[in-house]
């Protein structure tokens, strides 16, 4: 729990009591990385960028060998397997299957006409996305590293959950004929934001997150004039 310092005496000035902060996507307690918040107007923002339904990307660790009943390294054991027999070729064959799938589902749930103009414009300029709710969808992935019975891997997708993230380490574990589980999910990148905007805990002070906000205008109102 942490302490509430409006009543500590080093505290000056009078309460903000109408200053709204609000939470963009989301990040479970196992998870870190980019997490975005919106004060005050930026809370309409959010809204606008939650419609454009912007691609987010995570690295992702797994191990195999093991497997858990929640999917990650900390969860209760639920078996143990064999991994010798897994390669890096084999791996990104999988990988490839699982983005050639998911390409035709966003291709389904972008609702647009793979005929038309429009529809080669908008592959031209990567936006092709859900316009509307859809399960997730993994847009682009691929392996960052691979030392058995470690590997990393990169994920572009839309509408996640962290949760559904280490299943997709699990599903990949079986399909190697052997088992995973997930020992980070981080996030590199919420749509327009990277980790390089990002503020550490150190940089949690009013100057800091007033220049944050300024960086970032330009680019939020670009790509929200852009997309919608």
């Amino acid at each position: 729990r942490v302490p509430v310092l409006a009543d500590h005496p080093l505290v000056r000035g009078p309460r903000f009591r109408k200053l709204k902060i609000g939470a963009g996507h989301r990040l479970d307690v196992k998870a870190s990385g980019v997490f975005v918040l919106g004060i005050g107007h930026g809370n309409m923002l959010l809204t606008d960028l939650y419609n454009c339904h912007l691609t987010k990307v995570y690295t992702v660790g797994g191990l195999f060998g093991k497997a858990t009943d929640d999917f990650s390294d900390t969860g209760n054991l639920v078996e143990k397997t064999t991994f010798d027999h897994i390669t890096r070729e084999k791996l990104e064959r999988i990988l490839a299957v699982i983005q050639g799938t998911n390409q035709k589902a966003l291709l389904m749930y972008s609702n647009i006409d793979m005929k038309t103009q429009e529809a080669y414009e908008l592959a031209v300029k990567g936006l092709i996305r859900p316009m509307g709710k859809s399960p997730p969808i993994i847009t682009a992935v691929r392996c960052l590293q691979f030392a058995l019975p470690e590997f990393q891997l990169e994920i572009h997708c839309l509408h996640e959950t962290q949760q559904y993230l280490r299943k997709m380490v699990h599903e990949i574990g079986l399909e190697l004929k052997s088992s995973a589980v997930c020992t980070q999910v981080r996030r590199i990148r919420d749509g327009v934001f990277t980790v390089d905007d990002a503020l550490p805990r150190t940089q949690w002070n009013l100057q800091s997150i007033q220049e944050a906000i300024q960086n970032c205008q330009l680019k939020v109102e670009t790509e929200l004039e852009k997309t919608l």
